[in-house]
């Protein structure tokens, strides 16, 4: 399955569908369009039976921005059902492919922060270069996480630490340490990495790696980790159909003097 989107690009390597995020003009933020294209994709992937293992990777210099606020500035939500759509539309799309029967594999490079964040590290396992730099800036203003899964992946303390400073930049090596990341490669062969970590599980028994990963997943669910994750999206959206302050400036700015302006007032503003 080679099929021409605008968003993404696929390939297939052996028994590993690759699943390539292609708007590398915009740091490959997450929009509409890619979300909708990289789900069709994963989902022909997930029912191919000569596929064993999904990687998903991204073109040019960054894994992804995040989720693309300028699309998301000119829908002007309002509403807390609005944006309870929004915000649960984001979390099944991140949560596929946690939720994909076949092991899933990311391969990040350079910033992979907010919505690109969930989306790495709830792939099963991620292989991050040495450039990566991973992080939720969306506490800088007054945002909120769509998928709330650093709890449950490296413990209540690690994140709060990275969600409540907000921090953007933690570092490849970090993100090993705290557990996010499997595996650091160098010199870009992160996606190499992750091909021969997929191949080797698409070479064993479906039916044996499908079912442990499936085993997996239930513990934490039967843990509590889906109920909570669903309550998070009701915080979440309390959050975004709140009126604040500092949304009402960043969209003030993005609109009359552009995002990266505002970006770097976001930024500045959060600075001691």
């Amino acid at each position: 399955m080679n099929k021409p989107y605008e968003t993404i690009r696929t390939e297939t390597v052996g028994r590993v569908g690759v699943i390539h995020l292609s708007r590398a003009r915009k740091l490959n933020a997450i929009n509409g369009q890619m979300m909708q294209e990289a789900t069709e994709a994963l989902r022909a992937y997930s029912i191919d039976p000569a596929i064993g293992a999904i990687v998903l990777a991204a073109e040019g210099r960054a894994f992804s921005a995040g989720f693309d606020l300028k699309e998301l500035a000119e829908q002007h939500l309002t509403t807390a059902e609005q944006w309870g759509e929004v915000l649960r539309a984001d979390f099944d799309f991140v949560m596929q492919f946690w939720d994909c029967p076949k092991p899933t594999v990311s391969a990040i490079h350079g910033h992979c922060i907010g919505g690109g964040m969930e989306l790495a590290v709830s792939c099963d396992l991620t292989i991050a270069d040495a450039d990566t730099l991973m992080g939720e800036p969306e506490m800088k203003f007054g945002s909120s996480i769509a998928a709330l899964v650093l709890p449950w992946l490296i413990g209540p303390k690690q994140a709060k630490e990275l969600l409540l400073t907000a921090s953007d930049r933690v570092t490849a090596q970090r993100a090993y340490e705290l557990g996010l990341v499997n595996e650091v490669t160098h010199g870009g062969t992160h996606l190499q990495r992750a091909l021969e970590v997929a191949q080797a599980m698409a070479g064993y028994s479906a039916m044996s790696v499908q079912m442990t990963k499936k085993a997996i997943n239930r513990s934490l669910d039967i843990a509590g980790m889906r109920q909570a994750l669903l309550a998070a999206i009701d915080t979440a959206t309390l959050i975004e159909a709140n009126v604040r302050p500092e949304n009402v400036e960043f969209e003030r700015i993005r609109s009359t003097e552009g995002m990266q302006a505002a970006l770097a007032w976001r930024d500045a503003k959060a600075k001691p």
